[in-house]
């Protein structure tokens, strides 16, 4: 069994900053990459960012120069520093861990609004 919890999500103006967190528990010995994705009413679960277990990470292009992803091994933990915040980045943002299998946590929405 593993489970994955979010936190952080809100609301935030323009040119805003937030900070997600995912703490991730349960049988993890295989625990590897960690990541972010995201999904807006209508479109599919796109990828935002990922790192792996030895800390090379990967953005999605909408997002590289504006968002930070990385992780705490000690703590099993992946973050998602997200700064200059725009409109179009509202969403649900669901954290992701591949521990043999691919896993999921319930979502955190962000919202971006004047």
């Amino acid at each position: 069994q593993v489970q994955l919890v979010e936190s952080g999500g809100g609301v935030v103006q323009p040119g805003g900053s937030l900070r997600l967190s995912c703490v991730v528990s349960g049988s993890i010995d295989s625990l590897s990459a960690m990541g972010w994705y995201r999904q807006d009413s209508g479109n599919a679960r796109n990828l935002v960012a990922v790192v792996t277990d030895d800390g090379f990470t990967n953005y999605s292009h909408s997002v590289k120069g504006r968002f930070t992803i990385s992780r705490d091994n000690a703590k099993n933990t992946v973050y998602l520093q997200m700064n200059s915040l725009k409109p179009e980045d509202t969403a649900v943002y669901y954290c992701w861990a591949n521990v043999q299998s691919e896993y999921w946590g319930q979502g955190t929405q962000v919202t971006v609004s004047s």
